[in-house]
């Protein structure tokens, strides 16, 4: 595996990769199991596999946890070098974003609410360093976590607006949430919790699957959103940013289900971590 963090290296290797699709797998680093699916699956749709590490600066807001994200290059070389990655793409903050750099893209509709109203600016960060990352790696497919269920939704939107075509918004593929075994979904924030904390976090895919549920027995929408709130806040959690039943493509707000495909997302603070989670409905 080729570790590169400048530009015109990457471009040369890009080249020397030959034929055969490339997939790229973006990340900020602190890898774990979650990671590890999505480079295993960018396995099964491309010759050869990259992986991005950079903890974007553009996407932490004023009073985030920028700082403290965690960065482990080493280990995380370890693993993707075990799955038999290709490239890895790991620049410093002055390659991506080089002195005198002006430029931003912005996503509407599907950013508002949720996580964009929670985290502003947060998703035109998101955008404009995939973009760079597409731009730059020239992938043939790429492949996201569908935790961020918000996030893929935005680059997919970015991908079409903007006509891209490496990769084309049919070759953003997102794979479904991989979880641990008590339910709570992989994530590198997890860190953060203490030993208590983790094990009342596992409350939120809990109160999330009953609330599913119980709209399944025709509770209206707002009643179960109402008691998922009560019980994560009864479980140990500080407060709940949102807990929403969306439409899965648009992210259209829905107070009651139809025959549409739907999705139930939440963002509650335990301690100091803001976990998110998405599940069908």
């Amino acid at each position: 595996m080729q570790t590169i963090n400048r530009l015109d290296e990457l471009r040369k290797a890009r080249a020397a990769l030959g034929g055969g699709k490339l997939a790229l797998v973006p990340t900020m680093g602190a890898l774990h199991q979650g990671h590890m699916a999505l480079v295993r699956e960018a396995r099964r749709h491309a010759q050869h596999v990259a992986v991005s590490i950079f903890v974007n600066p553009r996407q932490f807001g004023a009073n985030e946890d920028l700082d403290a994200y965690p960065r482990q290059l080493a280990a995380d070389q370890a693993l993707l070098e075990a799955e038999g990655v290709d490239l890895l793409w790991a620049p410093l903050p002055a390659e991506m974003y080089p002195e005198g750099y002006a430029t931003n893209i912005s996503v509407t509709g599907v950013s508002e609410g949720l996580c964009g109203a929670a985290r502003p600016g947060h998703f035109d960060g998101v955008a404009t360093v995939v973009c760079k990352l597409f731009n730059q790696v020239l992938p043939d497919v790429a492949l996201f976590g569908e935790k961020d269920w918000q996030q893929l939704a935005v680059i997919r939107r970015m991908a079409r607006d903007l006509d891209l075509s490496r990769p084309a918004v049919g070759d953003i593929l997102g794979l479904p949430t991989v979880r641990e075994a008590d339910g709570l979904a992989m994530s590198s924030r997890n860190a953060y919790l203490s030993p208590t904390e983790r094990e009342q976090a596992a409350a939120l895919p809990r109160a999330m699957k009953e609330a599913i549920s119980t709209m399944g027995r025709g509770t209206p929408v707002s009643a179960a959103l109402t008691d998922l709130v009560s019980t994560l806040v009864a479980g140990g959690f500080s407060s709940v940013d949102y807990a929403e039943v969306r439409d899965a493509d648009s992210l259209q707000p829905l107070t009651e289900l139809g025959a549409g495909a739907a999705r139930l997302l939440v963002a509650a603070r335990i301690g100091s971590t803001r976990l998110i989670d998405n599940m069908a409905v």
